[in-house]
C-alpha cells in the first residue's frame, strides 16, 4: 500500500470514528433532556412524588457514575470497540423495555440499566477520538463530538416536548430505539479496528468492587442530606475512598492508576474543573422545567422551546471552541467559558414568578456559550495529558466527573425540594416551596461555579 492508498484509508477511519461516536453521543443527552419535559407527564400517570420524579433522573445518573470507571479500565483490556458495541446494544434494549414501564419502580429499574449501558458508551468513545486522532487535529474532533452531544441536547427539549404532548411520554423512548440500531449498523459495518494498549493485564474487580460502593454511598448520601443517614452514607463513602486509594497504590494493575492524580497536574485540575462545572449546572434544566410547566403554566412542547436556547448555543460553538484549544491553552479557554457560565447562575438567582421570558431565554443563553467554550477544550486537556494505555481510563474519569457532578447537581435539587416540600406533590399550594427551593439552589450553583474558575485556572 502507498502513501495515498494509506493517506485515504486512514481518512476513512477518522471519519467512520467520527461518525459512530457523534451517532452514539447523541443519544444519551437527547434523553436526559427530553425526559426534563415527560416528568409532569409521568407524575400524572404513576402518581409521583417530587422526590420520586426526580431519581427518574438521578437512577440513571449513579449507575453511569458508579460504572464507568471499572468499563473504561476494562476497555483498555478488552478492547474499546468490543465495550462501546455491547453498551450500545444493552442501551436499545433497554430502552426499548422502558416502553413497556408500569409503574415509577419499573420505570426507575430499566433506567439503572440504561445508565450501565451508558457507562459503557461514555467510558469508551472519548478514548477511541483520541485513540485515532493526533494532537493537532483532537480538538477539533472532539468539538465535532461535542456539538452532537449538544444537538442531542438541544433537540431534546423540542422533540421530546412534542412527542409527549401529542403521543405520550413513552414515544421519547420509542423515538430513540432505531437511532441506537442505526449506530450499531455503523460501528458493526464502519469500524475494523479495536484499540486494547492494554492487553494482557488483569483486571482489578477489589478495586472496582471498593471503588463502586464509595461512589454509590457518597452520592445516595448526598442525595439524603441533611438527615443523620445521609451524613452516616457519606462518612461510610469517604472511609471507604481512603481504602481504596491505599489498595490502588499497592495494586500491580488497578483499575485507576493514582499516580495520574497525585502527578499529573493538568489531568487532576481538568477533573476537578468538569466535576465542579456539571455540579452547578445539571440541575438547571430539572429546575426550569418544573418552573417553566408549574409556575409560568406553560404545555411541554412551549417549555422545551424555550429551554433549547442553552444547548443550541453550546452546539454553535462547541466545534469552534475544539479547533481553538488545538491552537491555544484550552485551560484557559475553558475558565474563560466557566466565567461565563458562572454569571448566567447569578442572575439566575434573581427570577421570581414574574420574571420575563426573555430574560430567563438571554440567561440559558449566556450559559449556553459558557458552557459551550468550557466542555471540548477541558475534555481536549484531560485526554491529551495521558499515555495512549491510559486512554480508557482518562476517558472514564471525564465521563464520572461528568455524572458525579451531575448527580451531585440533582442530589443539592432534590434535598432542598425536600427541605422546602415535603414529600408532596407539586400542587398550587406547594409552589412557593418550589420557587423558594430553585432559588436557594441557583445561589448554592453560582457559588460552586465561581469557585471552579480557580480551580481551572490553576492547572496552567
Amino acid at each position: 500500500m502507498n502513501k495515498e492508498q494509506s493517506f485515504r484509508v486512514e481518512t476513512s477511519m477518522k471519519r467512520s470514528v467520527l461518525l459512530v461516536t457523534a451517532f452514539a453521543s447523541f443519544l444519551t443527552p437527547f434523553l436526559g433532556s427530553a425526559i426534563n419535559l415527560a416528568l409532569p407527564a409521568i407524575g400524572n400517570e404513576f402518581h409521583t412524588t417530587a422526590l420520586e420524579l426526580g431519581w427518574i433522573v438521578s437512577s440513571f445518573i449513579l449507575t453511569s457514575a458508579i460504572f464507568l470507571l471499572p468499563f473504561g479500565r476494562l476497555a483498555d483490556i478488552a478492547g474499546r470497540k468490543k465495550i462501546f458495541k455491547y453498551g450500545l446494544s444493552l442501551f436499545s434494549l433497554s430502552t426499548f423495555l422502558i416502553i413497556f414501564s408500569w409503574n415509577t419502580v419499573s420505570l426507575i429499574s430499566f433506567r439503572i440499566l440504561q445508565g450501565i449501558a451508558g457507562a459503557m458508551i461514555f467510558g469508551t468513545s472519548m478514548a477511541i477520538l483520541t485513540s485515532v486522532f493526533e494532537p493537532g487535529e483532537r480538538g477539533k474532533a472532539m468539538g465535532i463530538n461535542t456539538t452532537a452531544v449538544y444537538a442531542g441536547l438541544s433537540s431534546g427539549p423540542v422533540i421530546g416536548g412534542l412527542l409527549t404532548q401529542h403521543f405520550g411520554w413513552r414515544s421519547i423512548f420509542l423515538f430513540l430505539v432505531p437511532v441506537g440500531l442505526t449506530s450499531l449498523y455503523l460501528i458493526f459495518t464502519r469500524i475494523k479496528t479495536e484499540w486494547s494498549e492494554s492487553k494482557g493485564e488483569k483486571f482489578d474487580w477489589t478495586g472496582s468492587f471498593i471503588y463502586g460502593i464509595s461512589l454509590a454511598s457518597f452520592m445516595l448520601g448526598f442525595s439524603r442530606l441533611p438527615s443523620a443517614g445521609g451524613f452516616v452514607m457519606i462518612g461510610i463513602a469517604l472511609l471507604l475512598g481512603l481504602i481504596f486509594v491505599f489498595f490502588e497504590k499497592n495494586t500491580q494493575n488497578p483499575v485507576f492508576d493514582i499516580r495520574l492524580m497525585l502527578r499529573n497536574r493538568v489531568f487532576a485540575f481538568s477533573g476537578i474543573a468538569a466535576l465542579i462545572h456539571y455540579s452547578a449546572t445539571s440541575a438547571t434544566g430539572f429546575f426550569l422545567s418544573l418552573y417553566l410547566q408549574y409556575l409560568k403554566g406553560f404545555d411541554a412542547r412551549t417549555a422545551g422551546l424555550i429551554l433549547i436556547s442553552q444547548p443550541l448555543m453550546m452546539a454553535l460553538l462547541s466545534t469552534f471552541a475544539g479547533k481553538l484549544s488545538d491552537r491555544y491553552n484550552p485551560g484557559i479557554i475553558a475558565s474563560y467559558g466557566m466565567a461565563l457560565t458562572s454569571s448566567g447562575l447569578i442572575m439566575l438567582c434573581f427570577i421570581n414568578g414574574d420574571s420575563p421570558l426573555i430574560f430567563i431565554i438571554i440567561l440559558l443563553a449566556v450559559m449556553g456559550i459558557g458552557f459551550g467554550l468550557f466542555a471540548s477544550p477541558n475534555s481536549n486537556a484531560i485526554m491529551s495529558s495521558v499515555e495512549k494505555k491510559h486512554l480508557g481510563v482518562a476517558s472514564a474519569v471525564l465521563g464520572t466527573m461528568r455524572m458525579a457532578g451531575q448527580m451531585m447537581s440533582m442530589g443539592i435539587a432534590m434535598m432542598l425540594l425536600a427541605l422546602y416540600m415535603g414529600q408532596q406533590a407539586i400542587v398550587p399550594s406547594s409552589y412557593p416551596g418550589l420557587m423558594t427551593g430553585m432559588r436557594t439552589g441557583f445561589i448554592i450553583f453560582s457559588i460552586l461555579c465561581t469557585i471552579g474558575i480557580f480551580a481551572s485556572l490553576a492547572r496552567k
